[in-house]
């Protein structure tokens, strides 16, 4: 299954059972963004990443944008306490953890915290986890300060999306228990 299938699947469960967090994701990038992205960012985004985000750009309205978090994105989804982030968001946090080494620690190439060429699409506010592509391979890793970043979670965005449709169909078939939908939107408890 491709991004756009699997992210496709994702849109559709989420406005059968939740159309108020539906209603809330944005439309689609424009490639101009995209590039504009990609030259401020001095990197490429992957295939994957391109596709989702000319699919749905989660960046929040200019007005709705909070300065003081780290990370601002569609509130609830596709969990409790991340979002996804859009392309302004994206570009702040990959400022961020950016090195001039193009890894974090300097003294641990094999085993960084951050390289480079991971680009944050999922994080919580203060940009302590989250998820990035690996633009070297496509490939879905997640970091958590502090903790060991795991590459290699997911083999492709696609497959992460099927990971959260099968959340949303657990949802809404009443077995998860820490969320339900009520009212047109995930409620998380």
């Amino acid at each position: 299954m491709s991004v756009a299938e699997s992210w496709s699947r994702v849109m559709g469960l989420l406005l059968e059972h939740a159309p108020a967090d539906h209603a809330d994701i944005p439309g689609p990038a424009t490639e101009q963004r995209l590039a504009a992205a990609e030259e401020r960012m001095g990197i490429s985004l992957p295939g994957d990443l391109r596709t989702w985000l000319l699919q749905n750009n989660p960046d929040l309205p200019e007005e709705d944008f909070d300065d003081d978090v780290m990370c601002c994105g569609v509130d609830g989804f596709p969990d409790e306490g991340s979002f996804f982030l859009g392309i302004r968001a994206m570009e702040r946090l990959y400022a961020n953890r950016s090195t001039s080494c193009g890894f974090d620690p300097p003294d641990q190439p094999e085993h960084p915290f951050w390289r480079n060429e991971w680009i944050p699409f999922l994080s919580d506010q203060d940009g302590w986890r989250g998820k990035f592509i690996d633009v070297r391979d496509g490939r879905v890793g997640s970091w958590f300060v502090g903790e060991i970043t795991v590459t290699g979670e997911y083999e492709s965005m696609a497959q992460y999306f099927d990971s959260v449709a099968q959340t949303l169909t657990r949802i809404a078939d009443g077995s998860s228990p820490v969320c339900r939908f009520a009212e047109g939107r995930l409620v998380w408890s």
